[in-house]
């Protein structure tokens, strides 16, 4: 599970402290996949990586009990002057993985060609994009974590086949994914929560999230 007991965290843009969270309290368990809710700006990537641990809160605790992944997008562990395949092997030995089985697993689900010899600066947002959430599913998590959802590509077999392998991990992991659409959260979450205000409302369902959500949107 991952657990926030009592966390806050702010930012000072300049002109003005923005409050994420204010002594927020909170429980992913294993096995119920949330859907996070909220609007653009309001801090939902913030809240994300606070999650897989790469950002801290200002007070208050989190706690972990199990394997979570890295957010899907977040490029901070891969080196951009090397290429896919050698931050391939790169990340499996820091996780205790097969290198050739996680190389093998990207280059059939990335299909970069031969652009998976070529250094990840050398990409455009979408293949890095692709190459990231590839990553993501080659190692084992526990708890895997989605900013926005499925990344935006226009290669139209990685996006079967990744929707596909993230379904199937809904069937033996836990997944959390941020957004600020509701459809986005449609096809995997069984549980939802809004962030706003620097609060986070849980709901054991994307419907009843999805009232507050728009009844906030309207006002």
């Amino acid at each position: 599970m991952i657990e926030f007991s009592n966390v806050s965290k702010s930012f000072w843009t300049g002109t003005q402290r923005k409050v994420i969270l204010d002594r927020v309290s909170f429980r992913v368990e294993i096995g119920r996949n949330l859907g996070i809710l909220a609007p653009n700006g309001t801090g939902k990537t913030t809240l994300i990586n606070m999650m897989a641990g790469l950002e801290k809160p200002d007070e208050g605790e989190i706690r972990k009990t199990c394997n979570v992944s890295f957010p899907l997008g977040f490029m901070g562990g891969v080196v951009s002057r090397i290429s896919a395949k050698e931050n391939c092997r790169y990340i499996a030995k820091l996780y205790g993985m097969d290198p050739d089985y996680v190389e093998a697993y990207c280059r059939w689900l990335c299909n970069l060609g031969e652009y998976f010899e070529q250094p990840l600066g050398t990409y455009s947002s979408g293949m890095k994009s692709r190459f990231s959430f590839a990553l993501m599913l080659a190692l084992d998590f526990d708890i895997y974590l989605v900013d926005e959802g499925m990344p935006n590509s226009t290669d139209v077999d990685f996006n079967r086949k990744a929707g596909a392998i993230l379904r199937e991990r809904l069937e033996t992991t836990t997944i959390v994914i941020v957004s600020h659409q509701p459809a986005t959260l449609e096809k995997y979450a069984n549980a939802a929560a809004v962030l706003r205000n620097g609060q986070l409302y849980m709901f054991d369902t994307l419907e009843e999230a999805k009232e507050l959500y728009d009844y906030e949107a309207q006002g």
